[in-house]
């Protein structure tokens, strides 16, 4: 992987909604808890060390190596603190600075959040998790929600003020722990979902999408107001959907929906991957172009997923609100 040299913005996280199309439940999590890093080897260990940024023997680590194995309880602990993934390999040459840079910055904020070094040579499966196309990539995970931060170079003063803004994005969402001087998650553990939206959880890392659809609904039959299961239940279909889609066949869907742009099938599809793939507002416009081309039944059954895909996104993100005012003008 290849660095495309994009510097990140301070508005960049705050412009993201936590309600990412990124599935952190591909890779299982494990009985065990997060292991503070040991020293890395000459030959092979992270850049900067692999020792607690701080370094103190009492102290938790406020850095981590990412591991397949200790993947999903870092996702579980965002639920108090964010944590910082920083997706690194050796090949790419501004992985050593960026990553010292980022466990300076870490540690400057005392525990307010967590750094997770992820070798994407060596556990490639991470870098999937989080759709990774460059080295070195950072992305913020708050309550269980991925938050793209940026790809390639960037030092202190940069990455310093994506973590402000993204501290604040942490607070609005009530995520508001420390880790002080005790170690990551011990200090509080996270409030116990709903028991459906519980089964949901369970049923999704268990790959069942369908016993997860079917939680989310009962939920929502039992109090219809229920946001988190709309959402849940939206994100739930979408990952169904996209599960055997397989990359040769999503090439063919691409070509399909380009032939024929009154192809239901194909370009609600299309959709589907643009959001999986977090270009949001290309997935939106094209349900949109479609909406406006057709009547009929398929001109609803497009509205409504468009609908569904609003919620997957969340309905407060701004490029929500700028399709449903293209939407508006079509229909009406």
């Amino acid at each position: 992987m290849s660095s495309p040299g994009y510097r990140p913005t301070p508005a960049a996280a705050s412009q993201l909604n936590l309600r990412g199309a990124v599935d952190l439940s591909s890779l299982r999590r494990p009985a065990s808890p997060p292991v503070p890093p040991a020293s890395a080897s000459p030959d092979g260990g992270a850049p900067g060390g692999g020792e607690p940024v701080g370094g103190d023997a009492g102290k938790a680590p406020l850095r981590v190596d990412a591991t397949e194995s200790n993947f999903q309880d870092l996702v579980q602990l965002s639920a108090q603190i964010p944590v910082l993934f920083l997706l690194w390999s050796r090949y790419a040459a501004e992985s050593p600075a960026v990553l010292e840079a980022a466990e300076r910055v870490v540690e400057s904020y005392g525990g307010r959040l967590v750094l997770a070094a992820a070798d994407v040579d060596a556990f490639p499966q991470l870098a999937q998790a989080f759709q990774v196309q460059a080295v070195p990539t950072a992305v913020a995970v708050i309550k269980g929600q991925p938050v793209p931060l940026f790809q390639g170079p960037a030092d202190d003063a940069q990455i310093r003020d994506l973590v402000e803004e993204l501290l604040k994005v942490a607070a609005a969402n009530g995520v508001t722990g420390s880790i002080g001087d005790g170690a990551p998650g011990e200090d509080a553990e996270p409030a116990p979902l709903p028991p459906l939206h519980q089964t949901a959880i369970d049923a999704i890392e268990a790959g069942d999408y369908a016993a997860a659809a079917a939680a989310y609904k009962q939920a929502l039959l039992e109090q219809p107001a229920d946001a988190d299961a709309k959402a849940g239940l939206a994100q739930v279909d979408l990952m169904a959907r996209l599960e055997n889609l397989s990359a040769p066949q999503a090439d063919s869907l691409r070509d399909l929906a380009a032939r024929e742009p009154d192809n239901m099938d194909a370009q609600l599809g299309v959709a589907d991957l643009d959001v999986s793939g977090g270009h949001i507002e290309d997935a939106f416009q094209r349900i949109i172009t479609f909406i406006g081309r057709n009547f009929g039944p398929e001109r609803e059954t497009a509205r409504v997923r468009l609908l569904e895909l609003f919620e997957v996104v969340g309905t407060q993100d701004e490029r929500v609100a700028k399709a449903r005012q293209g939407l508006a003008r079509v229909l009406f």
